[in-house]
């Protein structure tokens, strides 16, 4: 399978700018954020437009439009993984929030003091 890198920058709209210099802008630094395709800038730009309310949080028109969007990405993803519940699905704001929710979850139920853990700089 070959992949077609020029179609994938073409989804980025960031990726289409210039440097001064003239070169075109390669991004790396995802560690500290990640460029958003033109499709996920359009939901954004979306949501805002049109569903800009509290998800779970009240009881009008814009809160249940929110909230049906959020648990349809729920759904989404649960089918993408083949989980068994779409609440199992849990949204966190980045790696180090999902990292600490499974090390305090998971490192509460099973690990005792004097327990080693090991993990690797990266």
């Amino acid at each position: 399978m070959s992949v077609d890198w020029n179609a994938i920058r073409d989804d980025f709209p960031v990726l289409k700018e210039t440097l001064p210099s003239g070169d075109p802008v390669i991004y790396l630094d995802n560690g500290a954020t990640s460029q958003k395709p033109a499709v996920v800038i359009d939901a954004i730009a979306h949501y805002y437009e049109a569903q800009n309310a509290n998800v779970h949080r009240g009881m009008h028109h814009l809160a249940e439009l929110a909230t049906n969007a959020y648990e349809g990405a729920r759904q989404l993803v649960a089918d993408f993984i083949g989980a068994e519940d779409a609440h199992s699905i849990i949204f966190t704001k980045g790696t180090t929030e999902s990292i600490n929710l499974v090390a305090h979850g998971w490192g509460n139920a099973f690990l005792e003091a004097g327990d080693v853990v090991v993990t690797t700089q990266m």
